[in-house]
């Protein structure tokens, strides 16, 4: 199979994402309510009393199909392009999606374990758990891959670039640094995400 630039799972995931964008700026905080995921036992934020949010098993897949900002809908989609793109043609499609999605999963629900522990009940959203999960797919798959960094602009091998970044993810969770950004769900991206490919591994027949 010739490689594809924009392989049918990543492309439909960038459709989805960007018409569910479009709906949250036409409905505003009735998609949030909805959609995202919220805390098991929610206190609600005082913008969203009025329509009395709560969750829902579904939450743990359509929170990752809504963003907060054009660029947090961007910077997402490029990532999921970027190394999206490059597994999906590695393992095949259906594979990939199942990985997605598990690593989406693994991300909500450690998302809904660390806002239980911490008390703080506000929705999440966003497509980050699935691609971080597929960051460390990359980094494993594709270690000594060269990445040139943004800032500051140096070439990296791509291990110590997913290392890197996972370490600035567990501080900035531990720290509390960057309020509003769900640290401990990317990190559960990359778990749950690892957890997978550790069983394809370990179970080569079922990795088809």
């Amino acid at each position: 199979m010739p490689y594809s630039l924009l392989p049918p799972v990543v492309k439909t995931l960038l459709i989805a994402n960007g018409l569910m964008f479009v709906l949250e700026l036409m409905l505003g905080p009735q998609i949030i309510v909805g959609l995202a995921l919220w805390p098991l036992s929610a206190t609600t934020p005082p913008i969203f009393e009025p329509m009395q949010p709560h969750f829902q098993i579904f939450q743990l897949v359509t929170y990752s199909f809504l963003h907060g900002s054009i660029l947090h809908l961007l910077l997402n989609m490029y990532g999921l392009w970027l190394f999206g793109s490059r597994m999906e043609n590695t393992w095949g499609s259906r594979r990939f999606i199942i990985y997605y999605f598990v690593c989406v999963l693994g991300a909500g629900m450690t998302q809904l374990l660390v806002s239980t522990m911490s008390g703080d009940y506000y929705p999440t959203i966003g497509a980050s758990g699935g691609v971080f999960g597929i960051l460390l797919a990359f980094g494993m798959w594709y270690p000594n891959q060269v990445l040139m960094l943004v800032f500051p602009p140096i070439p990296l091998k791509a291990k110590w670039f997913v290392t890197i970044f996972a370490a600035i993810e567990l501080w900035a969770g531990v720290t509390g640094s960057e309020a509003g950004v769900a640290h401990f769900a990317h990190l559960g991206g990359m778990f749950f995400g690892f957890l997978l490919i550790l069983y394809w591994y370990k179970h080569p027949s079922n990795f088809k």
